[in-house]
């Protein structure tokens, strides 16, 4: 009997290590980081991969979200970083965080899926990662979007996902990519989504205009100061980053700034129009930015109402005024061009000019309320 319970332990113990060494052999292979070159598939970079039916991330690949994300024709976002094995990035309370040479920065847009070949125009709550990453039965991948930190500077890349989802291409003249919107009361529109090639994503990510390098919009201290729904439970982003590795120097989150989130009902209406207009419009109308010179400033720094379009005569906005006067008339929105341009799916007229085909309406009522609750006039 004592022989037969050795013989069973020694079989068990083998079994152990018969899976365990399957499962080393499963995993996938770790993060490669190419310091030049720009490698035609996704899959190259082992970031993401397409496993049991879901969008997967890859070890030391971290999501992250912001308090208040860019519009860009009601897409989803699955948003990563991963950095080299001792290395982190440098904290900033308002610029985006200095990363290290090595850093991916990856931005997935999806829609979740409607009835037949639409999609849903609905808000962007944050992936749901339940179940090791995004379901892909219920969602309609887009497309990815690498930032890479190489030692010379950002580089960025368009990966298209094919019909299939199962194979993302690098795409650097872009795509225009056909999709039908349908909102929660059923109504549909069409939209033009429009992958950027690589010469747009300088439109955005081209945040000085010295130096005109790529640099990374979202990941700011006030952006990432919020809760993530982690695996082991939710915690601070900013917390987590440091716990991490990936982030130096940052204080404790309380003592950090901290954007509004635009949806949430019980912020102050001024922080979330605030929020809304410097993620939206203030990486390009800034002090160091391409729409320096409208004089029209909108990032989160700007405080002096004038330069936020309080009865501002536009410079040279041309068709873009709508034979409206002002950038922002106090108390009157549909007096204002701030709106109007909101309002308008006009190449010529259209702010922002670049992400969107389709009016965001809900951005729009609630720059509206803003502008409506101001007091004055423009004499």
């Amino acid at each position: 009997m004592r022989t037969n319970a050795m013989g069973r332990g020694w079989i068990g113990l083998l079994l152990s290590l018969c899976l365990a060494a399957c499962a080393r052999e499963a995993a996938p292979p770790p993060v490669r980081f190419f310091a030049e070159g720009q490698p035609a598939d996704l899959a190259e970079w082992n970031l993401l991969r397409v496993a049991d039916g879901r969008l997967r991330l890859n070890r030391g690949v971290m999501p992250y979200d912001l308090n208040t994300p860019l519009f860009s024709d009601y897409a989803h976002k699955l948003r990563t970083v991963w950095m080299p094995q001792g290395q982190a990035a440098a904290y900033d309370a308002e610029r985006a965080f200095d990363f290290p040479v090595g850093t991916i920065l990856s931005k997935t847009f999806y829609y979740p899926r409607g009835e037949g070949d639409t999609v849903l125009r609905s808000a962007d709550d944050g992936p749901d990662l339940r179940g090791g990453g995004l379901e892909l039965s219920k969602v309609r991948l887009v497309e990815t979007r690498l930032l890479v930190r190489r030692r010379e500077g950002w580089i960025a890349l368009p990966y298209v996902w094919n019909e299939q989802q199962t194979r993302a291409r690098l795409m650097r003249a872009g795509e225009l990519v056909p999709l039908r919107l349908t909102g929660a009361d059923g109504r549909s529109e069409p939209a033009q989504y429009q992958v950027p090639d690589q010469n747009q994503c300088a439109g955005c990510h081209g945040t000085d205009m010295k130096s005109k390098a790529l640099q990374p919009i979202g990941p700011k201290a006030r952006q990432l100061n919020r809760d993530f729904a982690y695996d082991d439970g939710l915690a601070n982003q900013i917390a987590r980053w440091t716990r991490a590795g990936y982030l130096r120097g940052a204080p404790a989150p309380q003592a950090a700034p901290r954007a509004a989130n635009w949806r949430d009902p019980g912020a102050p209406l001024d922080a979330k129009a605030r929020a809304y207009l410097d993620v939206n419009c203030g990486h390009c109308h800034s002090p160091s930015g391409p729409g320096n010179t409208s004089g029209l400033w909108l990032d989160a720094a700007t405080r002096e109402p004038l330069r936020l379009g309080r009865c501002k005569l536009p410079i040279a906005a041309g068709k873009g005024t709508g034979d409206r006067r002002y950038g922002l008339v106090p108390g009157k929105p549909d007096e204002s061009i701030l709106v109007y341009r909101m309002l308008s799916d006009d190449p010529a007229v259209m702010m922002p000019e670049l992400g969107r085909s389709v009016v965001h309406a809900e951005g729009v009522q609630l720059i509206r309320d803003w502008i409506a609750a101001q007091q004055g006039s423009c004499g």
